[in-house]
């Protein structure tokens, strides 16, 4: 049975985009079939931690909702290069980074129910496990398209009094929509706080499970954007972090 996975954060800068590509690519090495699909069209940014250069985007999310081709030949397979053998498979929808691209985009619109469809399209055509979602920030209409979709939905945050409205507005959307099940991550915890009294305060706060405390982490901070940490630092504790919610939701 294949699973949809929203990543979302009410604000920017909550490190989704690299929390999405980190679980992509450690679902992908436990043997399942993953896409990840940027539809933060307006500011991608996935395919820069996958290195994945605008040059070689043979096609984008934005060339499928524009009628240019089916959705699955904007799928690249970057298994290989991210070390992914066996069953597993990691693929990646890019959204275009081209100014008059994202121009059109914010000009003309698209069709939301051609992303839906899209969504179902990549699961039957790439025999997919997993589908995960890497959304825009906020709470816009193809965001609460993706998150009405979803089987699970993570929810990134920082120990932040922003933040911490911010989801507060996501969680009680989430629940209106009826998402089957929704996991709250907080990221970049500082290393001073007692991260149990962070999970503990987090649950009660918006009574939702805490999948994770992630602490700072200054060789996230270093690699800037420049690879997937789980392939960069398999031994660190956020990638133990990681690999524990990954399998949680397995």
């Amino acid at each position: 049975m294949s699973k949809i996975i929203s990543v979302h954060s009410f604000r920017g800068g909550t490190g989704k985009s690299n929390t999405t590509a980190n679980l992509g690519t450690l679902l992908a090495a436990r043997g399942q079939r993953v896409c990840i699909i940027d539809t933060d069209i307006q500011s991608p940014g996935v395919h820069v931690l996958f290195g994945l250069e605008p040059e070689d985007m043979h096609h984008t999310l934005n060339d499928y909702l524009w009628g240019n081709c089916d959705i699955e030949a904007a799928a690249h397979d970057l298994s290989a290069k991210m070390g992914v053998s066996g069953k597993g498979k990691v693929f990646l929808v890019p959204s275009s980074v081209r100014s008059r691209d994202i121009v059109r985009i914010l000009r003309e619109g698209y069709d939301m129910g051609l992303l839906n469809d899209g969504f179902h399209r990549l699961i039957q055509m790439l025999d997919l496990d997993v589908l995960l979602i890497d959304t825009h920030p906020g709470v816009g209409e193809e965001t609460l398209l993706s998150i009405a979709m979803s089987d699970v939905l993570v929810l990134i945050m920082r120990p932040d009094q922003q933040d911490y409205q911010g989801t507060s507005v996501t969680v009680e959307v989430a629940r209106q929509l009826d998402i089957p099940k929704m996991l709250l991550l907080v990221n970049k915890t500082p290393e001073s706080y007692n991260f149990a009294d962070v999970k503990r305060r987090v649950e009660a706060t918006y009574n939702c499970e805490v999948a994770g405390v992630i602490p700072h982490s200054d060789e996230m901070m270093a690699l800037a954007s420049g690879g997937v940490f789980v392939t960069r630092f398999p031994n660190h504790e956020i990638t133990r972090l990681y690999t524990g919610i990954a399998d949680h939701l397995l």
